[in-house]
């Protein structure tokens, strides 16, 4: 079903139109996104699963370059997602985070750990107060979904085995006078789950 704001694939702008702009308007490091405003040009059929896979047209986007220019580009506003160049914005689907956190590093310990997580397409970023940890658990299965900030408000899903690694190295500490198991990094203690919650 396409959605009042979708355009025709004519009048859309092309994934290719899109990649065309960004790399016009790519200089070192990331784009200001955030600080360009152009007109809302209607959805593309473009859309990012849970495993991070970008699809466009309903078909994997394979060339790592071409997601990973998409990926510079994505804007959150409202809890939806576009991709924004100086001359368009489109809308995009994402099925839950836009980024997936495929490794971390831990140095040091205690409340002197820090953990930096790198994304699938290759971002970074050292978990604590600008980079918070939070997760969500589904509330029939108990299942966690953990995740991390990345950037303007982007996150990032912390996969299953990062996940597990993540869990021998927690530790329990007291948050508003609850027992929680979870992580530090930099200075901040990030609650992952309530410690009676756990198995013993």
């Amino acid at each position: 079903m396409t959605s009042q704001n979708s355009v025709t694939p004519a009048e859309a702008p092309s994934a290719d139109g899109i990649a065309a702009s960004a790399r016009a308007a790519k200089g070192k490091g990331l784009p200001p996104v955030h600080k360009w405003n152009p007109p809302f040009c209607g959805d593309l059929d473009m859309r990012i699963a849970r495993d991070g896979t970008w699809f466009y047209l309903g078909t994997p986007i394979g060339r790592f370059e071409l997601v990973k220019l998409f990926s510079s580009i994505l804007k959150r506003e409202d809890d939806k997602y576009f991709l924004v160049t100086p001359a368009e914005k489109v809308g995009i689907t994402v099925d839950d985070a836009p980024f997936v956190a495929t490794d971390f590093t831990a140095e040091g310990s205690g409340e002197a750990q820090a953990l930096t997580f790198t994304t699938h397409v290759g971002d970074s970023a050292v978990a604590g107060p600008d980079h918070p940890i939070r997760v969500e658990r589904d509330p029939e299965t108990g299942e966690p979904s953990p995740y991390i900030l990345i950037r303007d408000d982007l996150e990032a899903l912390i996969d299953r085995k990062s996940f597990y690694r993540l869990a021998e190295i927690g530790a329990h500490h007291e948050v508003e006078g609850e027992n929680w198991f979870g992580l530090w990094s930099e200075g901040r203690f990030f609650p992952m789950i309530p410690s009676a919650d756990l198995p013993e």
